[in-house]
């Protein structure tokens, strides 16, 4: 999402202290400011203002609006996020998993939006360039719940299972998927890994609580293979 984007921004932004004017890099260098000091709706304006004060045929101006989509994402903000990365994706300037990041962001806003056919097209579109990404298809299969389809559940979190076996978030959306399939003994064994992957933070938490539910105290578990 914003990390290739706002760092293509960054390497042709001065490292230097902000500077005290209105121009289209001052602005850029105060939202990324403010993106570290994780203060992310004033960093989304600040990224729609420096777009806005730079030339459409800029191909950096896309990438603000990119960014700044992004941002609203992060501050649930769907509404704003959409309108700023419809913006980004019509002009120039996105280039191959840039474009397909700002795709998958604004897939992510359709769906925060209950559109879950704009959500499905967005996202479709943007495996040409990000099929790579395990996010892509963790989402993809997060999606695939919310529209009752359970194949395209199955098939996608065993593509982000494949490219990022050992990730949390992944395992976690792997016990959803199982649970979703009617799988409890696959639920339990993804909740657990995650569980074992992640004890102290906020996923594995979650995953050792969702263990609990099916009514077997969670073990922690460190090896990367799926559950047979």
């Amino acid at each position: 999402m914003i990390f290739a984007i706002a760092a293509a921004i960054a390497a042709a932004t001065p490292a230097a202290a902000c500077p005290d004017v209105i121009t289209p890099d001052a602005l850029v260098c105060r939202a990324l400011e403010a993106q570290k000091s994780v203060n992310t709706e004033e960093a989304a304006q600040s990224f729609e203002e420096a777009a806005k004060a730079s030339s459409d045929k800029d191909p950096r101006t896309a990438r603000m609006w990119a960014a700044a989509g992004n941002l609203w994402l992060t501050a649930n903000q769907a509404g704003k996020a959409a309108l700023d990365l419809d913006r980004a994706l019509a002009m120039p300037g996105l280039e191959a998993e840039q474009h397909g990041e700002a795709l998958l962001d604004r897939a992510r806003a359709a769906e925060a939006q209950d559109d879950l056919k704009t959500a499905r097209a967005k996202a479709n579109e943007a495996a040409a360039s990000i099929s790579s990404d395990p996010f892509y298809w963790y989402f993809s299969a997060a999606l695939a719940i919310r529209e009752n389809d359970r194949a395209t559940a199955k098939a996608a979190i065993g593509k982000a299972l494949t490219l990022a076996p050992s990730d949390p978030v992944i395992l976690f959306e792997a016990g959803h998927v199982a649970d979703f399939n009617g799988d409890d003994d696959a639920a339990r064994g993804y909740w657990m890994r995650a569980a074992g992957s992640d004890p102290d933070g906020p996923v594995g938490k979650a995953a050792a609580k969702a263990v609990e539910m099916l009514g077997v105290t969670p073990t922690v578990k460190t090896d990367t293979q799926p559950p047979k």
